[in-house]
C-alpha cells in the first residue's frame, strides 16, 4: 500500500510493476482527481502548461482510491484506517505524504481563526493557481518556487514583486556571481525584486517590510518553504525529526514501513525523490542497485525558467581541498565553478547559461565519472580529446526530471520509430516541462543512433 499520490508516489507503484511485482498495489491519494505534477505548477500561471498537461500517466494494474486519506496506521494488525473509515491491510507500506507549506509568522497573515485572509495562498496544488488573481502580485520568498513563480506571472503580464531576506534569489543554493546572474535576468523581465528585505505586517491589499515601506498585492503568494507532512508517521510512533527517518532503501524504524519523497529526512529535491522510489521499489522485489550509477544522494537541480539555464549540482560549494574550476562570461550570463576531487571527480558544480555543459556535466556528475582533461573544451561545449567516452546512463537514469522520463522509456519510443528530439518529445513529454534537458535528450538522440548504425 502507498499512502500519497503525488509525484513520488506515484513513482513507487510504476517502478513496483516495472520491476516485477505482481502482487495487488493499493495507492491513497487524497486529491479528488488523477495525479500531477505539482512542480510546474508555475508553468500553469504563465498559460504555457494547461492543468491536463500534467497530468501524470495512468498506471497500470494498481488500485486508485482518489479522495480518501490515511487517518492511522495499526503497526501490529498491519492495517491502514483511512477517511472513510475502512480498515485496509498491507504486507508492506509505503509513505509518500509530502509536505505542507510553511508559512511565516508574519502578524496579519492569518485571521484570530487560524485561517489565512483573503487574497493570501500558496502555491502546492491545482486548486492554489485558481486562487492567484488580479494584476498585482507580491512572491514572498526568494527559493526555487518563489522565483519560478515570479517569472511565470510576469510572463503572464502581472506586476510582481518578489520579496526575499536574503542578498540574491537562490542564495542558499547559488554563489554570489552565479547569484548575480539570475538577478539580472529576473530584473530583465520586469520582476521587482526587494533582496535583504523581509514583511513585517500583512494587511489587507498591502504588505509593510520591515523599513516601513508598503507593497500593494491583489495576490499575496507565500513561498517560503515547505514542512515534511509527518503527523501519520508521529502518531504510529515511528522514529521522526524533522522528517521521516530512513535508510538507502527507504526503510523507517518499522521493517514493514518505507518512506519516501518531501515527508523524509533527509529529503530533498524531486529527483532526490525519483531516486528514493526506485531504491524502494529495487528493494521490495529483490533487485540490486541501478547498473551505472553511483552509490549515495546525488542531488540535481535544475531552475524552470525559460530562457535561463541554471542548474546546481551536489551543494554546489563542494569541500575544502577540491580542485576548483571557474569559468566567466558575465556579459553573456554564462558563469560556472566546478568543484573536483583529486582524481579529477565531479564533487558540486553551479552552472548558468551552458546547457551543454550542464547535460554532459550530469552525466559525469550521476556516473562518478573522472573529467576529461580539458575542461574549458567542456564547458564551452567544443570537441577535445578524453581519456575514454562518456558513460552510459543505465536505463534507470532520469534523463527529464519534469516528466519522470528515463533514458529506458527513450530508447523504447526511438526503438518504436520516434527518432529524433521532437518525436521523442511528442512520444514521451520529455523536454515539455522546463525544456531543461533537451541538450540531454539530443546526446540520447547520437547515442542511439550509433548504436543502430
Amino acid at each position: 500500500m502507498i499512502v500519497g499520490g503525488g509525484p513520488v508516489g506515484h513513482r513507487v507503484a510504476e517502478r513496483l510493476r516495472h520491476h516485477g511485482h505482481d502482487g495487488p498495489v493499493t495507492l491513497l491519494d487524497a486529491e479528488p482527481g488523477p495525479a500531477y505534477h505539482r512542480v510546474l505548477l508555475p508553468a500553469v500561471l504563465d498559460g504555457s502548461l494547461t492543468p491536463a498537461d500534467l497530468r501524470l500517466p495512468d498506471l497500470p494494474d494498481v488500485t486508485l482510491r482518489h479522495g480518501v486519506s490515511a487517518a492511522g496506521i495499526d503497526r501490529r494488525l498491519r492495517q491502514v484506517r483511512t477517511t472513510e473509515h475502512d480498515r485496509i491491510p498491507y504486507d508492506t507500506l509505503v509513505l509518500a505524504t509530502g509536505a505542507r507549506p510553511h508559512l511565516p509568522p508574519v502578524p496579519g497573515l492569518r485571521h484570530a481563526s487560524g485561517w489565512l485572509i483573503d487574497g493570501v495562498t500558496g502555491l502546492r496544488s491545482r486548486t492554489d493557481c485558481a486562487r492567484v488573481r488580479g494584476d498585482e502580485i507580491v512572491v514572498l520568498g526568494g527559493g526555487p518556487l518563489g522565483v519560478e513563480t515570479a517569472a511565470a506571472l510576469r510572463r503572464a503580464g502581472r506586476r510582481v514583486t518578489l520579496v526575499h531576506p536574503g542578498p540574491y534569489p537562490l542564495d542558499a543554493r547559488l554563489d554570489a556571481e552565479a547569484g548575480e546572474v539570475l538577478t539580472r535576468h529576473l530584473d530583465g523581465l520586469g520582476v521587482g525584486l526587494e533582496l535583504g528585505r523581509v514583511a513585517a505586517e500583512v494587511q489587507p491589499g498591502k504588505v509593510v517590510l520591515a523599513d516601513e515601506s508598503p507593497l500593494a498585492w491583489d495576490t499575496l503568494l507565500c513561498c517560503t518553504g515547505v514542512r515534511p507532512r509527518t503527523r501519520l508517521a508521529e502518531a504510529a510512533g515511528l522514529a521522526v525529526r524533522t522528517g521521516v527517518l530512513v535508510d538507502a532503501a527507504g526503510r523507517t524504524s518499522d521493517p514493514a514501513i518505507r518512506a519516501v519523497g518531501d515527508c523524509t529526512e533527509p529529503g530533498g529535491s524531486l529527483h532526490t525523490g525519483w531516486e528514493q522510489a526506485e531504491a524502494v521499489a529495487r528493494s521490495l522485489t529483490g533487485k540490486g542497485a541501478p547498473r551505472g550509477l553511483a552509490a549515495g544522494r546525488r542531488p540535481v537541480f535544475r531552475l524552470r525558467v525559460p530562457g535561463l539555464t541554471l542548474g546546481v549540482l551536489g551543494d554546489g560549494r563542494g569541500d575544502a581541498g577540491d580542485e576548483i574550476v571557474t569559468y566567466r562570461d558575465p556579459a553573456r550570463g554564462r558563469y560556472a565553478r566546478l568543484s573536483l576531487d583529486a582524481a579529477g571527480r565531479l564533487r558540486a558544480a553551479v552552472l548558468t547559461g551552458l546547457p551543454q555543459a550542464l547535460a554532459t556535466l550530469t552525466q559525469l556528475y550521476t556516473t562518478d565519472t573522472p573529467l576529461p582533461e580539458s575542461r574549458l573544451a567542456l564547458l564551452l561545449g567544443r570537441p577535445a580529446p578524453r581519456t575514454g567516452p562518456l558513460p552510459e546512463l543505465p536505463p534507470e537514469a532520469v534523463v527529464c526530471r519534469c516528466n519522470n522520463v528515463t533514458k529506458g522509456a527513450l530508447a523504447q519510443a526511438w526503438e518504436g520509430g520516434a527518432q529524433t528530439a521532437e518525436a521523442l518529445a511528442k512520444a514521451t513529454r520529455a523536454t515539455t516541462g522546463c525544456g531543461s534537458c533537451v541538450e540531454e535528450v539530443r546526446e540520447m538522440c547520437a547515442e542511439f543512433a550509433g548504436s543502430t548504425s
